[in-house]
């Protein structure tokens, strides 16, 4: 197991425990005690974790784990997911994107989609996001046209947020918003952990003529706090397929288009 996957899974331990002792988190990660406490050593250097004598204790935002250690999460399921994805894309599209680890897969995704361009449209597609890491990865692309907000990031998504990133909605269209969420149920819509990043999702939505939602199958049925919209304004639902039939069968039946990659 490579060290992020590593990381992950102990904060994810951490967050359901609240509190680890070296001699548990060994024996459950399989590992040696010394490497544990060098994982809890420099995890509570980055403030992940607080640091005790003999263990560590959870940190508040331990639910909210940054996107280099959420990457590892279900990979081949997003990889999947993106692809299914990118296929809907058009060229000359405008597509918003907001950030997550399944947006970033959908990102490299339409990247690499050579087809894209060879209807001849200038540029390709143009990606509005107010996600960091996207910018960064496709400003070097120079077949796809870059819009990022402006805004705060969130350390825990790379997410831009607050009023600088809300206004851009005001001047700009999109054929599409491809949304990652937290969760998606028929009854509760696209949810998210944060308000701040359900407001510019909500608005990447409102100006879109299609929205697509992206997400694997553990997050099918669950909510969050901060709502994005509601199911009856989902177009597609891209996910996998370890979503059960009945699922599929209710967004169906709720108007909505799934996808299973």
């Amino acid at each position: 197991m490579a060290r992020h996957e590593r990381w992950n899974a102990l904060l994810e331990l951490l967050s359901e425990a609240g509190r680890l002792t070296v001699e548990e988190a060994a024996a459950r990660m399989k590992v040696s005690a010394a490497t544990i406490r060098r994982d809890f050593d420099q995890l509570a250097q980055q403030q992940m974790l607080t640091r005790t004598r003999g263990g560590a204790v959870a940190q508040n935002v331990s639910y909210d784990l940054p996107l280099r250690y959420k990457s590892a999460r279900h990979a081949s399921e997003k990889q999947l997911i993106a692809a299914a994805t990118a296929e809907l894309a058009r060229p000359g599209s405008v597509i918003g994107l907001n950030g997550g680890t399944t947006t970033s897969e959908v990102a490299r995704a339409l990247a690499t989609r050579a087809d894209l361009h060879a209807e001849g449209a200038s540029p390709a597609i143009t990606i509005v996001t107010n996600a960091l890491n996207i910018g960064n990865e496709l400003a070097v692309r120079p077949h796809v046209k870059i819009v990022l907000t402006g805004g705060v990031p969130r350390p825990q998504s790379y997410e831009l947020t607050g009023p600088l990133a809300t206004g851009i909605f005001d001047h700009v269209t999109l054929d599409v918003a491809i949304l990652g969420v937290y969760g998606v149920a028929v009854e509760h819509g696209a949810t998210c952990h944060n308000e701040g990043e359900a407001d510019v999702n909500r608005l990447m939505a409102e100006r879109a003529e299609k929205i697509v939602v992206v997400a694997d199958g553990s997050k099918i049925g669950r909510r969050a706090f901060a709502k994005i919209c509601d199911t009856s304004r989902i177009d597609v639902l891209v996910t996998d397929g370890t979503v059960a039939e009945d699922d599929v069968a209710a967004f169906t039946e709720a108007g909505v288009r799934v996808i299973r990659a």
